[in-house]
């Protein structure tokens, strides 16, 4: 069941293609405009440049949050889901795992192309990519806990975001402060261990709230 409701949401992410790329020319265009208007100041952009990096991905997540489950609650696909012998909470992880495929995994692989911008060595580009691919799945499962809350709400897209910006606020400071340190020469193991310890909390704890606003909507 896992497996069969990862596939058929990257099917259906397929047929619209414009939906899986907004995310990521968001993030090109946000990312490569910074160089441009500060100029070429190599320290300046090496300082900004892991803040950016990471608050782009940020909000390049957030962009399709609110049609993680909305086109699945308007056909009635989410209620079918609920009423299935197959528990609701394994169906949820398959849909959040997708969704990270499509944001997460395409922005983590980017990144470090287009932190070259920003002169970052070789030890930097390593160590936000390794950040990223801990951080953005944490991410993807503290949206979907906001896309079930707002889930049939008007302006969905809105609550989402004043939900989970706060609860991105963690995630953001050990993503950007283990690229700082691996710049610094300070070593980024212990950044890299909180992102860790939080993306394990987050895999436990997301998938349940979710299931629990998911039934809540249905009612």
């Amino acid at each position: 069941m896992l497996r069969g409701v990862i596939q058929r949401d990257l099917r259906l992410a397929m047929r619209r293609k414009s939906d899986a790329l907004t995310p990521l020319f968001f993030f090109v265009i946000v990312v490569s405009l910074f160089p441009l208007g500060i100029g070429a100041e190599r320290d300046t952009l090496r300082q900004i440049a892991p803040g950016i990096l990471w608050v782009a991905a940020l909000l390049a997540t957030m962009l399709s949050l609110n049609r993680l489950f909305e086109q699945d609650y308007a056909d009635g696909t989410l209620e079918q889901m609920a009423l299935s012998p197959a528990p609701l909470g394994i169906l949820v992880l398959g849909k959040v795992v997708a969704y990270w495929l499509l944001t997460g995994l395409p922005l983590t692989l980017l990144a470090p192309l287009l932190a070259l911008q920003f002169d970052l060595p070789t030890p930097s580009l390593l160590v936000l990519a390794a950040s990223l691919a801990i951080g953005t799945p944490v991410l993807s499962f503290i949206g979907a806990i906001g896309a079930s809350l707002t889930l049939g709400l008007r302006g969905g897209s809105v609550l989402v975001a004043l939900l989970v910006l706060p609860l991105y606020v963690p995630v953001l400071i050990f993503g950007a402060g283990s690229v700082d340190a691996a710049a610094a020469g300070l070593g980024a193991t212990a950044h890299l261990s909180l992102l860790g310890a939080v993306l394990v909390l987050t895999v436990f704890f997301a998938p349940w709230a979710t299931t629990v606003a998911l039934r809540i909507a249905l009612e």
